[in-house]
């Protein structure tokens, strides 16, 4: 499944004035790396938006939520935002917003090694 270029280009402008911002193919889609860690994606029509654990009630109850499940269970921490809940310029910089917030203290996956 292809993503949504045009929500992808709203996402790199507003990332567009930080630093250490590198995009990566991941999640059937193109991932926003902040500080080399995993911040927001962009995933066919929808976000997938990583933040803080701690606020998964809240954040539960925002227009557009849909939990993201893995290997069956929720992923605490991880949502998928369908375009209902980002539609406003307000709504949207919510999630950038909630993602980089989480950013400065999420931690980095661990590097594979390399394999000859």
């Amino acid at each position: 499944m292809a993503y949504n270029e045009k929500l992808a280009d709203r996402v790199r402008e507003a990332l567009s004035h930080f630093p250490n911002v590198e995009e990566k193919k991941m999640f059937k889609g193109v991932a926003f790396m902040v500080n080399g860690k995993m911040c927001i994606n962009v995933s066919g029509d929808e976000l997938m938006c990583r933040f803080d654990p701690s606020l998964q009630e809240s954040v539960a109850t925002k227009k557009g939520y849909r939990e993201m499940i893995m290997r069956g269970k929720m992923l605490k921490g991880y949502a998928y935002v369908h375009s209902e809940g980002f539609t406003s310029k307000k709504d949207f910089d919510y999630w950038i917003n909630l993602c980089l917030q989480f950013n400065k203290d999420a931690k980095a996956s661990k590097k594979k090694a390399k394999t000859n």
